[in-house]
């Protein structure tokens, strides 16, 4: 199996570690907007505000996984197996690496993935 490319191992770390960098400032923000709010209004203030921490919240969780995603793509990478379809073990495309660099899957295995998504979905 053809190992990947070195520069472009190199330039999708470089967007993994920057991507990880975004990611975690994006949490820290998202945490200072839920702790610093007035806990005072009426019945409609805290309506809003409940339904704005449920949003930062799930904004929260999705940062989440993407940083763990982050993390195992470098984690992929110090292993020797960064670039590898998780379903076809053959190399993922270098400009869906550039694309998503914490991409587990070629396009071929993202498909086979859905088709089996939605024939199990049935």
């Amino acid at each position: 199996m053809p190992a990947i490319q070195e520069g472009l191992l190199k330039e999708c770390k470089a967007k993994l570690l920057d991507a990880k960098a975004d990611v975690l400032n994006r949490v820290r923000n998202t945490r200072q907007e839920l702790h610093f709010e007035d806990k005072g209004g009426d019945e409609a203030d805290q309506t809003v505000r409940v339904l704005a921490e449920a949003e930062t919240l799930t904004l929260h969780e999705r940062l989440r996984g993407q940083l763990v995603e982050i993390e195992m793509a470098l984690s992929r990478i110090e292993n020797g197996t960064y670039g590898i379809c998780e379903e076809t073990e053959e190399p993922i495309e270098p400009d869906r690496l550039r694309a998503i660099p914490w991409t587990r899957l070629s396009i071929e295995g993202a498909e086979i993935r859905e088709s089996m998504k939605r024939r199990y979905a049935r």
